[in-house]
């Protein structure tokens, strides 16, 4: 891994959980102190995460964490939508035994994180039970836009719902939408993924407006 992949894993991974929240200017003399790295890897790492439209370039400021705006929100769900709904189509056809079992094992490893309360196992063992689902899709196309607009997506999630009490079964829903992929329901399983990600917007907007 170079020094620019890990400038590019922490700032990632500070947008994503809210430690450098919507707005917040990214200054290089800043970010070298808190991430103890060179300017060259840190503007590399900028650039990939504007690629990603985690971060924007603003007139007079530099760059920016991307604001939050519900438009771009749902316009991201959207297309989540489409690109991981073809790819779970495309993984209930060609999946064999071993994506059943990673299903299988994705699913067990969130219900555990969910019990233990542990935010950050917790999301990543989210992330990587989504990726189950879809990754025998045979389309490295379909994963890396599935990623990129994941993260378009979870940046949302994570800080805007972070205390909502309001009830979801979210582990049902999971546990659902396994059971169907697994069943081979090829219809029925995107129907509830496409769902799943839409009820997590609505939660989202209601959030924002309050």
């Amino acid at each position: 891994m170079t020094l620019a992949d890990t400038a590019y894993d922490s700032l990632r991974r500070d947008i994503m959980r809210g430690h450098l929240p919507p707005g917040q200017p990214l200054r290089l003399e800043a970010l070298r102190a808190r991430y103890d790295m060179g300017f060259s890897p840190l503007r590399e790492a900028l650039n990939r995460l504007q690629s990603e439209r985690l971060v924007v370039s603003a007139s007079m400021k530099g760059f920016i964490v991307a604001p939050l705006s519900l438009p771009e929100m749902w316009e991201a769900i959207e297309a989540r939508v489409l690109v991981e709904t073809e790819a779970l189509r495309l993984s209930i056809l060609r999946g064999d035994d071993a994506w059943e079992a990673g299903v299988v094992a994705a699913l067990h490893a969130l219900g555990l994180a969910a019990a233990r309360g542990e935010p950050e196992t917790l999301e990543a063992r989210h992330a990587e039970f989504h990726l189950s689902l879809i990754v025998a899709c045979g389309s490295g196309w379909l994963l890396d836009f599935a990623r990129k607009l994941s993260a378009a997506t979870e940046r949302y999630r994570a800080p805007v719902l972070a205390g909502d009490t309001a009830p979801r079964d979210v582990q049902g829903e999971h546990a659902a939408l396994a059971e169907a992929a697994l069943a081979r329901r090829a219809e029925e399983a995107p129907a509830l993924l496409a769902a799943h990600y839409r009820r997590t917007g609505e939660r989202i907007a209601a959030r924002m407006a309050a």
